[in-house]
């Protein structure tokens, strides 16, 4: 049986990456991508959070501000990396 801790952090990255993907947009690749992008953002947070200690917001042993911030961050790196750019179009 999976960690209690585990699935609790499993399930707010993935509603991160669906929450995204839901305001962003686009098809089932960058749907899978968001929430692939929210579970590395969630963990490199998290890692961030207990390596520096940060006491805010945590829940038993899950720094959740670092984590979600983690999550944000990525996923909006990876938008704008996946994102296709606005070329003006020429009006003459």
């Amino acid at each position: 049986m999976p960690n209690p801790i585990f699935v609790f952090a499993f399930v707010i990255a993935t509603m991160y990456g669906l929450g995204f993907h839901v305001i962003m947009s686009g098809g089932a690749r960058r749907m899978v991508l968001f929430i692939v992008t929210s579970w590395l953002g969630f963990l490199l947070g998290q890692y961030i959070g207990g390596h520096m200690d940060i006491p805010i917001l945590k829940i038993g042993v899950i720094h959740l501000l670092p984590a979600s911030a983690g999550a944000i961050a990525l996923l909006i790196f990876a938008h704008v990396l996946t994102s296709e750019p606005n070329t003006p179009v020429s009006r003459r």
